[in-house]
């Protein structure tokens, strides 16, 4: 599929949550959701309680619910649970998971040896990238994506000059800003975002869903 068509059945559900529309249902890190389809798989980033939340994953999960994280948030989990560390790689019912590094350079919050994770799925031809929680990093060199979720509020991850940066090394067709609008950054973060990429890449702002 076309990533400009599928970017459709994408949905930021607030802060890093998004619900993934398509031949299966996918959400990465839910947090504060009022509801929702169940899934057929979760992506959990890393422990904090603001990716990792237990009550939020009870309200999306049946028992055919494959799940993937890393070691810490696994414990705090139950069901299909399958714990994955970076350089990962995955095939869950048909789909491709690359598990990538997610950390912090330049402050204490997400430390590297913690061993916190993004993700590139691949699903319906397209392979979609949620960087987690992290900094502009090394390894952003070789992650192909098609959309690129990108954090861009500062404070605890990158900065919007710093995620422009990361997209401008993942090159991917599509952008979209997320982490910001709930507990750090605003909606001018991902404006500026978007404003230093006009002219070298597709940026989405992607309207919150409930």
């Amino acid at each position: 599929m076309n990533p400009l068509d599928f970017v459709k059945k994408i949905e930021w559900l607030g802060h890093d949550a998004f619900r993934i529309n398509a031949s299966r249902t996918i959400y990465i890190d839910p947090y504060e959701l009022s509801g929702g389809r169940k899934a057929d798989l979760i992506l959990i980033s890393h422990e904090h309680y603001d990716h990792c939340s237990p009550e939020d994953v009870k309200k999306i999960v049946s028992p055919q619910t494959r799940i993937i994280t890393e070691k810490k948030s696994a414990k705090k989990l139950t069901g299909q649970v399958t714990t994955a560390k970076p350089g990962d790689s995955l095939t869950i019912d048909a789909l491709t998971i690359q598990v990538t590094p997610a950390y912090n350079i330049n402050k204490k919050f997400h430390p590297q040896k913690n061993g916190w994770i993004g993700f590139v799925i691949e699903i319906d031809g397209v392979k979609i990238y949620h960087a987690g929680d992290t900094d502009l990093i090394p390894e952003m060199k070789s992650i192909q994506a098609d959309i690129a979720l990108l954090p861009v509020s500062g404070t605890y991850v990158m900065t919007a000059e710093e995620a422009a940066e990361a997209a401008l090394l993942i090159n991917p067709q599509i952008a979209i800003p997320m982490h910001y609008g709930s507990l750090v950054g605003g909606l001018g973060d991902a404006e500026r975002f978007q404003t230093l990429l006009k002219g070298k890449m597709a940026v989405t702002l992607l309207p919150r869903s409930s």
